[in-house]
């Protein structure tokens, strides 16, 4: 364990939330990696949020640039416009980076190269804690992604490999995001996060994604006639459309972790799974190194 992790995981279970840690204490490092510009946002975006309040310093990375997400508009031009996107949903939430890779959205594939773009990644960063997909999704970026981090995993404290970027001394804790998919396993919630006290931060993530949720996706979802023209009620539309029920895993995870009378009360949460890759610490530590209060 470093020394950083030992200092947070003593202690972050105690730190208030919105209150930055003492000078004594060491900043937790996390990563956060998605297929696509938006993606990231979605499945993390408030546990972001709580990370941030709590003093530590928190990156976005997105793999491809998203340059064929949209109805009406591609290549460059989209891929200039979803960075931009990117760069205020960062502000919004108030996340330190968030870095996206010129490869193509749609043809992703776990070559070589990428590897060594994400084995960079992890290691300039110096990332204690990386959150990527699980390799099973409908969307072939998201699944190539998450295998692609699955094999960065161990790679990144390898010194002759990509030998222009120096190792890291210790392997990151690698987990998942949540997801609905059943094979070839379901996903295991081993950290649930609350996020009502952030949920308006989340919204206003996505907001900041218009090419996505105004446009393409509710587009392909053919709810583009339902987007409110009014901003204040788009934003509003947007945040009821990503309420997700608690599913009895979660729900059973949430309980364990704050009680049955707190977790009744909670109504939106992020959810992850350890990765059996890269460190693996107690389920009790990552409690204490995850914001759940």
């Amino acid at each position: 364990m470093t020394n950083r992790l030992l200092a947070a995981s003593l202690i972050f279970g105690t730190l208030a939330i919105g209150q930055g840690p003492s000078p004594a204490q060491p900043k937790l490092r996390i990563l956060a990696i998605g297929a696509h510009p938006d993606d990231c946002d979605i499945k993390f975006a408030g546990t972001a949020a709580k990370f941030v309040k709590a003093g530590h310093a928190v990156k976005f990375l997105s793999v491809t640039n998203g340059d064929a997400g949209h109805q009406a508009m591609g290549g460059g031009m989209l891929a200039k416009r979803r960075f931009l996107e990117t760069q205020e949903s960062a502000r919004r939430v108030g996340i330190q980076e968030y870095e996206v890779l010129d490869n193509h959205d749609g043809e992703l594939v776990p070559s070589l190269e990428v590897r060594r773009q994400i084995i960079r990644v992890i290691r300039k960063w110096k990332a204690d804690i990386v959150i990527a997909p699980r390799p099973n999704d409908y969307h072939p970026d998201h699944r190539y992604t998450g295998v692609l981090v699955q094999d960065a995993a161990y790679m990144v404290v390898v010194p002759n490999i990509v030998a222009d970027t120096p190792p890291l001394e210790n392997n990151p804790i690698f987990l998942y995001y949540s997801d609905n998919f059943q094979k070839p396993a379901p996903f295991r919630p081993d950290i649930v996060v609350p996020i009502d006290s952030v949920w308006d931060i989340k919204v206003n993530a996505l907001d900041a994604h218009v090419s996505q949720f105004y446009e393409w996706l509710a587009w392909v979802d053919h709810k583009l006639d339902q987007v409110p023209a009014d901003p204040k009620e788009r934003k509003l539309w947007v945040g009821k459309m990503r309420i997700q029920a608690i599913n009895e895993a979660v729900r059973k995870t949430l309980v364990d972790e704050i009680g049955e009378a707190a977790a009744a009360k909670v109504q939106n949460v992020e959810a992850f799974e350890l990765c059996e890759y890269g460190r693996r610490p107690s389920i009790a530590e990552l409690r204490k190194l995850f914001p759940i209060q």
